[in-house]
């Protein structure tokens, strides 16, 4: 995305952008303010409106990542920014500082704990130590500034999670004081999302994984496996970990023998 004054500090004449409008090279988002064809459809909409991503729609934007239940797009407006022209239905306007050119992952994440609760900021925050967006400085600038359950998900992050629903698990399993370890190298079976106790083996499927015959065998191969090696699955997709969770944790309770 580029301001008229960028884009003549590029050396793009008045003439120039006409022309690059003309052939498509740039887009007009709104008056004063353009975009590349391959810019982010995302970006452009908030631009369009007036603002800048935010929120989930930041996390996104960061490769951060977010429970996908929620579509709308998050936009930042200044306080003093003027009313954002274009609001599309399923768009939350964020009010607050000026939006700066490029959100930082802890401000995203202070926005999803205030926004979207304790959950999605958790998840997320998992997400974005695994990959190295935030440091143990960006920790303590969220400590500072956010409530004491946001910090208690705080200390209890770690970055070993390769996907939000083994942190999700996790998080939701920590009043049980059981020792849940994310990705962990089973002998006999490789790696596995969750070991619970060293042997309750959990894996969550996400909505990726789209179950076919040669996954569906692999599956049973690698359960078999485990079986063999004296450990326990349970396997659970995306829509049971999200909105069954009673029949998940009892699952899990079950198979340690704490039902």
């Amino acid at each position: 995305m580029r301001t008229s004054a960028q884009l003549r500090a590029l050396r793009y004449s008045r003439t120039r952008i006409e022309r690059a409008l003309e052939t498509g090279e740039l887009i007009r988002l709104r008056r004063g303010v353009f975009a590349t064809p391959s810019s982010c459809d995302d970006v452009r909409r908030a631009a369009r409106a007036g603002g800048r991503l935010a929120c989930i729609s930041a996390a996104r934007h960061l490769g951060i990542w977010v429970l996908s239940d929620d579509d709308h797009l998050h936009l930042r407006c200044g306080h003093h920014s003027r009313t954002p022209t274009i609001i599309e239905a399923d768009t939350i306007v964020h009010w607050g500082d000026a939006p700066t050119p490029r959100a930082t992952a802890r401000s995203v994440l202070r926005e999803i704990d205030r926004c979207a609760g304790t959950e999605q900021f958790f998840v997320a925050l998992e997400s974005s130590l695994r990959l190295g967006l935030v440091a143990p400085h960006d920790l303590a600038w969220l400590h500072e500034r956010t409530n004491d359950r946001a910090r208690e998900a705080i200390a209890f992050a770690r970055d070993d999670a390769d996907s939000g629903l083994e942190s999700l698990i996790r998080w939701r399993l920590r009043h049980w004081q059981l020792d849940v370890r994310a990705q962990v190298s089973v002998l006999g079976v490789g790696r596995v999302d969750l070991l619970i106790d060293g042997r309750l083996i959990v894996e969550a499927d996400g909505r990726e994984n789209h179950a076919g015959a040669e996954r569906r065998h692999h599956d049973l191969v690698r359960d078999a496996a485990s079986a063999a090696w004296g450990y326990r699955t349970l396997r659970f997709d995306y829509a049971l970990i999200v909105h069954d969770w009673d029949l998940v944790e009892r699952a899990i309770l079950g198979a340690l023998g704490l039902g």
